[in-house]
C-alpha cells in the first residue's frame, strides 16, 4: 500500500508548477482503517496559502483541483476504500 501511496503522490501533479504533490509537502500523512475501509488523507494547504485575499482565492481553486485530482486517483488504485481528505 505504501508504494502504491508514493506512486499517487508523484503522479498527482499541481496544475501551476506542474511540480508533484509529494515534493511540495501539502500530505502530512495518511491513515488505514481497515476495520471501517476508510483512508484518511491528511492535506495542509493553509501554511502555503496566502494572505491576499484575492491571491488566496486563486489559491483555494487550485487547492480544490489537487484535492479532486488526488481524490480521483486513489479512488482508482483504491476502489475497495472510502477515501476521506481531511
Amino acid at each position: 500500500m505504501t508504494e502504491k501511496l508514493d506512486r499517487i503522490l508523484d503522479a498527482v501533479k499541481d496544475p501551476e508548477s506542474q511540480l508533484p504533490i509529494s515534493r511540495l509537502g501539502l500530505v502530512k500523512r495518511f491513515r488505514y482503517s481497515k476495520k471501517h475501509g476508510i483512508l484518511y488523507v491528511f492535506i495542509d494547504f493553509l501554511s502555503h496559502r496566502p494572505s491576499c485575499k484575492t491571491c488566496a482565492g486563486i489559491s483555494m481553486l487550485i487547492e480544490s483541483s489537487i484535492t479532486g485530482n488526488l481524490k480521483n486517483a486513489l479512488e482508482k488504485e483504491f476502489p475497495e476504500l472510502s477515501i476521506r481528505i481531511v
